[in-house]
C-alpha cells in the first residue's frame, strides 16, 4: 500500500514538472526533472520512515501503559500493531504468551504455529506445549514438553509428561517421568489442582504418587488393590488431596462391582 502511494505521488509530481518546465529546452527540462524527481523521492521515503518511527514509538508507549494498567486486550492490541510495524520473533512469542495466559489458546497457536522447531525460544516451546495440552491434544503437546524437558529438566515438566503419557496409554514412558519426579521433587514443591470450585495445592510428591496409582491401574485393571495402595500413599502425604480421594473412591466402586460370569 505504501509503495502504491509513493508511485501515485511520483506520477503526479512528474506531470506537474512537465507543465512547469514546458518552456525550457528539452535537454535542460529532462535534466532538471531527473534531479527534482530524485529529491522528491528521497523526501517521500524520509517522510515514510519518520511516520513509521513515530508509529512504533506511539505503540511502544501504548504497550507500556496498557501493561502497567493490567489491560490484557490493550497489550494484545499494542503488540499486534508493533508486529506489523516492526516484525520481531521475540515480540511474536510475547504476543502468543499473552494470548495463552488469557486462555486464548487458538490465537496463541495461530501466532506462532504448532510445529516443533529447534530454533524456537524457550517461551515459544512453552506456549506450544501448554496451549496444545489445554486444547486436548496430548500427543502434540508431549512433543513440546519433551523439548522443554531436554532444555531444562524439572520435576514440574516431568509431571506434565507423565500425565499426558498416561492419557495416551504410554505407561512405560509415564513411569520413567514419574520416577524422575519422585527422585527430584523437593518437600516445598507444590502442584495446583482445579477440579474443585476452589483451586488447591498439594506437595508435588503426592501428585506424582497419585499418577503412579493411575499408571498402575492402566497397566493391570484387574489388580485394583495395587492402584489403591498408591492412592493411600498420596493421601498419607496430604490427607486433603481431593483428586486422590476421588480416584480412590472410583477404584473402590469398581472393585465392589461383581464380575459377570461368562
Amino acid at each position: 500500500m505504501a509503495s502504491f502511494l509513493v508511485l501515485k505521488h511520483m506520477l503526479f509530481f512528474n506531470r506537474l514538472l512537465d507543465n512547469i518546465f514546458i518552456v525550457l529546452p528539452h535537454y535542460k527540462r529532462k535534466k532538471m526533472k531527473k534531479t527534482l524527481l530524485v529529491l522528491a523521492l528521497f523526501a517521500v521515503f524520509i517522510s515514510n520512515a519518520q511516520s513509521k518511527s513515530d508509529l512504533q514509538s506511539h505503540y511502544e508507549a501504548f504497550y507500556k501503559e496498557m501493561k502497567s494498567q493490567g489491560d490484557v486486550n490493550g497489550v494484545i492490541n499494542a503488540l499486534t500493531h508493533l508486529n506489523v510495524i516492526a516484525p520481531s520473533q521475540q515480540r511474536r512469542d510475547t504476543l502468543a504468551f499473552v494470548y495463552m495466559k488469557n486462555n486464548q489458546n487458538l490465537q496463541a497457536l495461530n501466532t506462532i504455529g504448532i510445529e516443533s522447531n529447534p530454533n524456537d525460544s524457550d517461551l515459544a516451546v512453552q506456549v506450544k506445549a501448554v496451549t496444545l495440552k489445554a486444547l486436548n491434544q496430548p500427543q502434540r503437546a508431549i512433543v513440546h514438553f519433551e523439548s522443554m524437558f531436554k532444555r531444562n529438566p524439572t520435576p514440574y515438566i516431568a509431571y506434565e509428561l507423565a500425565d499426558l503419557k498416561i492419557q495416551i496409554g504410554d505407561n512405560d514412558g509415564a513411569g520413567t517421568n514419574i520416577e524422575y519426579g519422585l527422585a527430584n521433587s523437593k518437600d516445598d514443591m507444590k502442584y495446583a489442582f482445579y477440579e474443585r470450585q476452589q483451586p488447591y495445592e498439594v506437595p508435588l510428591k503426592a501428585a506424582f504418587t497419585h499418577l503412579k496409582g493411575l499408571m498402575q491401574f492402566n497397566k493391570d485393571k484387574e489388580d485394583i488393590d495395587a492402584a489403591i495402595v498408591y492412592m493411600d500413599e498420596a493421601l498419607k502425604i496430604d490427607p486433603n488431596f481431593n483428586l486422590a480421594s476421588l480416584s480412590k473412591q472410583a477404584l473402590e466402586s469398581r472393585k465392589a462391582v461383581p464380575k459377570t460370569e461368562e
